[in-house]
């Protein structure tokens, strides 16, 4: 087949899958990279030049450079994105089962704390708070609310670390188990204060914060150090700042079996 007509198939073949609405889009190869490390099912990835995207798998990505090779076909990306990565590559993915996801999160006892996120605005600091959660081995990251998790822009913000972590959306009634830790100014400062493996760390919206009901069921109200008059922080600041805190990872822990 020519290479004109590869890339026409290659196009056609992200239409079909982009159209059912079933797939992630994993837009960078940073987003890919992850996907593939924690075992996304990766159906395609396109890019305007392949070649390229293997260079940069073997120089960033060794270990995931045979899985990209295999994977990136060439496609014209300006005719399938509404805009291009500067890595200049794009995959789509299945979603983890939601109820498998669900499940990891209620399971006890846990290693790690679940970051509920109440009414969240904001898609890239929803999308940095699910690369903070990765990295410091948190059991999940959920949301309350409207704001889809796995929309394309926080699935960017997140680098595809998605799927080093479970990301749901839930209810008030359907939140995780646990003693749930709610930040707000009037709590008790976090310092003073030693956060279980086992704890749901809630964090209000950028603007509201806390809402009434999610405040009326926490167990504990807690604050994170501030200066006078400054009136908050970024919410991916505060969530950082109480992982932090809490601790990171156990020695020898694989964050993604957290």
């Amino acid at each position: 087949m020519s290479e004109q007509g590869s890339a026409g198939e290659a196009e056609r073949l992200w239409q079909e899958a982009a159209a059912t609405g079933e797939l992630v889009l994993l837009d960078g190869f940073h987003a890919l990279k992850h996907a593939l490390r924690f075992g996304a099912d990766v159906r395609l990835a396109v890019a305007e030049d392949p070649g390229a995207v293997r260079a940069l798998a073997r120089e960033l990505a060794p270990d995931v450079e045979a899985d990209v090779a295999r994977l990136v076909r060439r496609a014209p990306l300006g005719g399938l994105l509404a805009r291009v990565h500067p890595t200049g590559v794009a995959a789509l993915a299945v979603r983890p089962d939601r109820e498998a996801g669900r499940a990891a999160l209620a399971r006890l006892p846990r290693r790690a704390p679940v970051v509920v996120l109440d009414n969240p605005r904001n898609l890239g600091n929803v999308g940095a708070v699910v690369r903070l959660a990765a990295g410091f081995g948190a059991t999940g990251v959920v949301t309350r609310g409207d704001l889809d998790p796995w929309h394309p822009n926080v699935v960017r913000a997140g680098a595809g670390l998605h799927y080093a972590t479970t990301v749901d959306r839930v209810t008030l009634d359907t939140l995780p188990p646990g003693p749930l830790y709610a930040l707000d100014p009037e709590g008790a400062d976090i310092r003073a204060l030693t956060l279980p493996d086992d704890a749901l760390l809630a964090f209000g919206s950028e603007r509201h914060g806390i809402s009434p009901e999610l405040r009326a069921r926490a167990d504990h109200l807690v604050s994170l150090p501030m200066r006078p008059q400054v009136s908050s922080y970024n919410l991916a600041t505060s969530v950082a700042m109480a992982l932090f805190h809490w601790g990171g990872p156990h020695p020898a822990q694989d964050p993604a079996q957290a």
